[in-house]
């Protein structure tokens, strides 16, 4: 099978989507060619079966007109060179190629997992053979035609031993910072456990979007205002290969991104040896409710519990094995069979 496979960018430096670089390493070897479009070509080094197409946002932003007829054309040049169509997450370039490869007689499938979806995530999935998610709460899950599919974990990478000092009650929270993530959150519960006088230290990784830098300066501000300065660092986005290091410098991962989008670094941050937190119905599913918190009371009950957890090695292996369940290896199997029929 040959595949053409579009994502927002391939670059494995990426603060937020290096793991995709990880994907298509996996997945190269159980198709026979992929032709990679990306919005925005970066760093990368692919096996040679894979050929990458940038649409030029590297070299400066221009219109989205410009892009999609950037995409439609690309689309339709290499039409001969694939038979199946992967999308991962952006359902705008069904909408503007579906009818085309429809036309073509192209198998086309989605990978979109989020809490939130419009009638453009109908419309895209419309022209779909089938729909991916992690979720059984994502938008898509709804849709006969989806599946669900392990979270993709690399293993290799966030399974390894990595010899460093893992801070003792040391808080994380590490990702896009965006009010969809609900840092906030967890800023409010680091004031409530400061009132209480329980010891910790917490680092927030992450950089935002333009649009959100206004959110991010209130939270640092907020911190200040809680008297958390000497307790809360906040870091800048690293690349993807840099995280294992610094979840393995922690001792609980905090996630409090809604049901729906069942974030990866969870299963990354698990993998890595940190206990986990997270207000997911999924992951409460699969670790049970040790693991989960419903609300802003919840979460400080919670880090209180795990800042004095006595067993905490029996606990991380058992998040550890759950990981495992979920990994990219797991996932391109999954994927390699999916996407051929």
């Amino acid at each position: 099978m040959k595949l053409l496979v579009v994502t927002q960018e391939i670059d494995c430096e990426s603060n937020t989507l290096g793991f995709f670089h990880e994907w298509l390493c996996e997945l190269a070897p159980k198709i026979e060619r992929i032709e990679a479009v990306c919005l925005r070509e970066g760093v990368h080094s692919l096996p040679e079966n894979v050929r990458v197409h940038s649409l030029g946002k590297e070299k400066g932003s221009v219109s989205p007109l410009i892009y999609a007829f950037r995409f439609k054309l690309l689309a339709w040049k290499l039409r001969h060179e694939y038979d199946a169509v992967f999308v991962h997450m952006n359902q705008e370039y069904i909408v503007i190629a579906g009818p085309l490869w429809k036309i073509l007689r192209k198998r086309i499938y989605l990978w979109r997992n989020h809490y939130a979806g419009s009638w453009l995530t109908d419309l895209a999935a419309i022209f779909c053979t089938k729909v991916f998610c992690t979720s059984k709460h994502s938008y898509t899950a709804r849709y006969k035609k989806t599946t669900l599919m392990p979270v993709g974990v690399d293993l290799t990478r966030f399974g390894k031993t990595i010899s460093v000092e893992r801070l003792s009650r040391s808080l994380l929270f590490l990702g896009r910072i965006a009010p969809s993530k609900r840092p906030d959150m967890f800023i409010e519960a680091l004031g409530f456990l400061h009132q209480e006088g329980i010891s910790f230290t917490a680092s927030i990784v992450g950089s935002p979007l333009p649009i959100d830098e206004n959110y991010y300066a209130s939270l640092v501000e907020r911190v200040k205002k809680l008297e958390l300065s000497s307790q809360v660092t906040f870091l800048p986005g690293v690349p993807h290969d840099e995280t294992a290091l610094i979840y393995a410098r922690h001792d609980i991962f905090v996630n409090c991104s809604r049901s729906g989008m069942f974030d990866k670094t969870l299963f990354e941050a698990a993998a890595s040896g940190c206990l986990v937190l997270a207000t997911s119905d999924d992951f409460k599913a699969a670790s049970g409710d040790r693991f989960y918190f419903e609300d802003l009371g919840n979460l400080v009950e919670r880090l209180r519990e795990m800042l004095m957890l006595p067993e905490r090695d029996r606990a991380t292996e058992r998040l550890r094995a759950i990981a495992r369940g979920e990994s990219l290896a797991t996932l391109s199997d999954r994927l390699a069979l999916e996407l051929s029929v």
